[in-house]
């Protein structure tokens, strides 16, 4: 029999979507710690789902760690990432009661995402106070008689999508900078989705670029009139969804050594921090490409291959980036899910196949190792 190899230390900071698996892959052969500020895994993904269906999005993507069985070897911590002391293989946490503690760490991956408009805050919060915000803007948006949703991407074409497709009598309309909304993905699935949105009855608003006052941060639910810095009239809705992209990323406890000139990860093509062997970045953090997709193009498993490979002195594999979006758009609509490739093309799930074989075949099984139910 071979030698048995030494569990290392891993600590996994952040565990959104991609650090949850991360952690999952390098719990097998290491010891591994994760820090999150939320209780579980709150998703920023399917925003639009989010907003206007909560019960529905939270049963696929609001699920406490204690039901993922793959985190069953991996310690959790909540609380806020305050420092790192990387010559020590250190890191600070602020804990919930406002005291400190230090986690030390072999391998250190860094997968604390991004802020990104109301649904994701790097705020410190327990169960009752993500379902309290999660119901409170779903409510507000129930109560609006029009909304208007600011933005191309793909978060603000969800949810004016998903607001029309729920609440049918809301004058809901859509207003994005360039010629077409979803300018990262091909063209081909804007003029697909574009065609969805009007049949829901969105009003579609090309050529508006918002004007933003100083110190805006596009955090809440706004009900103030929209001005325009491309020379429209100012509109008024009862609410108004910001989602323009003002990405940030959660990277005020790491030394600007290792910080591009916008505050994201500096990495090498194998996922590694610069200058930091034992340092990796992953997910919307990482400033793999122009469009930090390592979480869409599930990088974890090659993150979780290289932290193993370090620790053993082997060669490193490189993460190769797509140069479009792709995926899902509109989430899950009443005839099913449609995820869109990075050619354009689209690919339907029916409605049937969601509860019976996507969500507890293959993702809950199949990519996250097994997810207990609620009622476990």
């Amino acid at each position: 029999m071979g030698e048995a190899r030494p569990r290392r230390r891993v600590l996994v900071a952040g565990l959104g979507d991609t650090g949850i698996l991360t952690a999952i892959h390098l719990a097998r052969h290491h010891n591994v710690v994760g820090v999150s500020v939320k209780p579980g895994l709150v998703s920023g993904q399917e925003v639009g789902s989010r907003i206007a269906r909560p019960d529905q999005w939270a049963r696929d993507y609001w699920i406490p760690f204690d039901r993922f069985r793959g985190l069953d070897r991996v310690r959790t911590v909540q609380g806020t990432l305050t420092a790192l002391d990387a010559p020590a293989r250190t890191v600070r946490i602020r804990l919930a009661d406002d005291t400190e503690i230090t986690e030390s760490y072999d391998a250190l991956v860094i997968s604390t995402g991004v802020r990104n408009g109301f649904w994701r805050r790097p705020t410190l919060q327990s169960a009752d106070q993500v379902n309290a915000e999660v119901a409170a803007t779903h409510e507000r948006l129930a109560a609006a008689g029009s909304v208007a949703v600011i933005g191309g991407g793909a978060a603000a074409v969800s949810s004016a999508a998903n607001i029309a497709g729920t609440w049918p009598t809301t004058e809901v309309s859509l207003f994005f900078p360039g010629d077409r909304a979803l300018p990262q993905h091909h063209p081909r699935v804007w003029q697909q989705v574009r065609e969805r949105l009007v049949s829901l009855g969105v009003d579609v608003h090309p050529g508006h670029r918002a004007a933003l006052p100083a110190g805006f941060t596009a955090d809440r639910i706004t009900d103030d009139p929209v001005e325009w810095s491309t020379g429209q009239a100012p509109v008024h809705a009862d609410a108004v969804v910001w989602a323009i992209g003002a990405v940030r990323p959660n990277t005020d406890w790491l030394p600007p050594e290792i910080l591009d000139d916008r505050g994201f990860v500096r990495v090498t093509a194998d996922l590694r921090v610069h200058g930091h062997d034992n340092v990796f970045a992953v997910g919307d953090v990482a400033a793999t490409d122009p469009l930090r997709n390592s979480a869409r193009n599930r990088a974890d498993r090659l993150l979780a291959r290289n932290v193993e490979a370090m620790f053993r002195g082997k060669r490193l594999r490189e993460y190769r980036p797509r140069h479009r979006r792709w995926g899902s758009v509109l989430g899950v609509q009443d005839d099913g899910l449609e995820v869109f490739a990075p050619n354009g093309s689209r690919f339907r799930f029916p409605a049937w196949s969601i509860e019976s074989v996507l969500q507890p075949w293959i993702v809950r099984r199949g990519i996250y190792g097994g997810v207990r139910d609620r009622r476990a």
